[in-house]
């Protein structure tokens, strides 16, 4: 190999230290594995990885706290939130964050999530939604779209009788305690690093301790959804983005 192709100055891509060398679980396509990469490179970037504090909670995000290199905490099923706030009140110096999917946050969460906004707790959320329980089978989540097909809504979601999908960002937006209210996604380079960015100003903004920043990030979900990983982001792309439009929702005014 070239000497001139290992110099600093040509190199492309260099794994963050904030993520380990563990080989994430994901299924092949996922967005996760794309997220947990930009939220890495913001911690690196931010030179914050002895000061940040991470909880996951059940989903597929459950082991983030393999691949994160910073300090991670277990919480039950729906109650980062809850969890992250004890956290930021004890160690108020800290950058504190949270992981979680749309069954997680926007079902059983609902009210910690809502509440901890609504408090304006100094946290940053990192909202996964794919639309549907990934990791329990592929059931209908909160967030799944009227006539998607699930494990549990096998003829599609029919909103007569199983309601209309909850738009939890949209939601939080109205709370006079969220700060920044954002929805990206990670599924193009250009896409991945309007995450990124959103990502780092909603840790930045923690400096300020004026409220909660929620990033939202639309990913698809190649099993639950029965597709091929090319497949799952062009039906993301038509049907998931047409319902959850990307882009700032909430800005620090």
């Amino acid at each position: 190999m070239s000497e001139n192709l290992i110099k600093p100055e040509n190199l492309v891509y260099k794994k963050t230290n904030v993520l380990t060398d563990k080989v994430m679980h994901y299924c092949p396509g996922c967005g996760h594995g794309t997220a947990h990469r930009m939220l890495a490179e913001v911690i690196d970037e931010l030179g914050i990885q002895e000061q940040t504090i991470g909880v996951a909670p059940v989903g597929c995000s459950v082991l983030a706290y393999y691949y994160f290199d910073v300090d991670m905490q277990e919480a039950a099923h729906g109650r980062a939130t809850a969890v992250a706030t004890g956290i930021k009140r004890v160690f108020p110096e800290k950058y504190v964050f949270t992981y979680q999917g749309d069954g997680d946050l926007a079902a059983i969460g609902t009210a910690e999530t809502i509440h901890a906004c609504n408090r304006g707790e100094n946290i940053l959320i990192v909202f996964i939604n794919n639309g549907i329980y990934g990791m329990t089978g592929g059931q209908m989540a909160p967030t799944t779209l009227p006539g998607m097909k699930s494990s549990t809504s096998p003829r599609g979601r029919d909103v007569a009788t199983m309601g209309n999908p909850l738009k939890i960002t949209e939601i939080i937006a109205t709370l006079p305690g969220s700060y920044y209210v954002t929805r990206q996604s990670v599924h193009t380079p250009g896409n991945a690093r309007k995450a990124k960015r959103a990502l780092k100003k909603a840790m930045e903004y923690q400096k300020e301790n004026k409220g909660t920043c929620l990033v939202e990030i639309v990913s698809n979900c190649p099993s639950g959804w029965k597709m091929t990983p090319v497949e799952s982001n062009k039906w993301m792309e038509e049907n998931m983005f047409p319902f959850y439009p990307l882009g700032d929702i909430k800005v620090p005014q």
